[in-house]
């Protein structure tokens, strides 16, 4: 799901170096949400039936993955995922791991010392507290170990379908600056933009589409502005 603090930071950590988003004017409102509404539009037709990159089949293993996620690829993640998922398949499990082999099961992801005591962590609260169910409520999935307001997103809407809040990792957080979607900086910010602009129903999709957009079209270092379907109706085309 791209990078993000890996303890209870906010998501969507600050863009490598080199990562460009120009100054764009402000326009009016109304100006504003038809360009929000055209973006959605042209983001259904190229990325139809965007979803989660995260190998999972649960909401438990969802929420593993998704810890795993922060400063590392889901490429790595799905391939540390595959041998861990056959080997713990409780959240009583995952509590009763040995940190150390746990630490080396989990070693190439990188923080693997955090992420291990946060799958610990968050394992023991899910068995002991929600009978090994992850639960389904913002404010519950924030009481867990590693768990902040990004990752209860990515649980809440993949796993369980609920538009809670919109996803934003740095894949989100730059597209949306250089889209003029949102001037902010601050994760949580940009959250309350998109939700203002977008309706409830697309804010799963969203978060989604702009994480494959990022990765395939708009880059941090080298966005292939020539190529994009929504260049026409970008502020920063041709200027990162």
């Amino acid at each position: 799901m791209g990078r993000a603090a890996v303890r209870g930071g906010k998501a969507g950590r600050g863009e490598k170096k080199g990562s460009r988003v120009p100054r764009i004017p402000r326009e009016p409102p109304e100006k504003l949400a038809a360009r929000a509404a055209e973006i959605l539009r042209r983001l259904h037709a190229t990325y139809p039936g965007a979803n989660c990159a995260l190998t999972h089949r649960s909401p438990l293993e969802l929420l593993v993955a998704t810890i795993l996620s922060a400063q590392c690829t889901d490429t790595r993640v799905n391939i540390v995922t595959k041998g861990l998922f056959e080997k713990y398949r409780t959240a009583r499990a995952y509590a009763a791991a040995r940190p150390g082999v746990l630490e080396r099961e989990i070693h190439s992801t990188g923080f693997f010392r955090n992420k291990a005591k946060s799958i610990r962590g968050a394992g023991a609260r899910i068995a002991e507290v929600y009978a090994g169910d992850v639960p389904r409520t913002m404010d519950e999935l924030l009481t867990l170990p590693g768990v902040a307001r990004k990752t209860a997103n990515v649980v809440l809407g993949t796993a369980f379908g609920i538009a809670d809040g919109v996803v934003v990792d740095t894949h989100v957080s730059r597209l949306s600056q250089r889209l003029g979607l949102s001037r902010e900086h601050d994760p949580e910010k940009i959250e309350r933009d998109l939700q203002r602009l977008l309706p409830r129903g697309e804010w799963i999709y969203v978060a989604h589409a702009l994480i494959w957009h990022g990765r395939m079209v708009c880059a941090a270092q080298r966005p292939a502005c020539e190529r994009c379907p929504l260049a026409d109706v970008c502020p920063s085309a041709g200027k990162c």
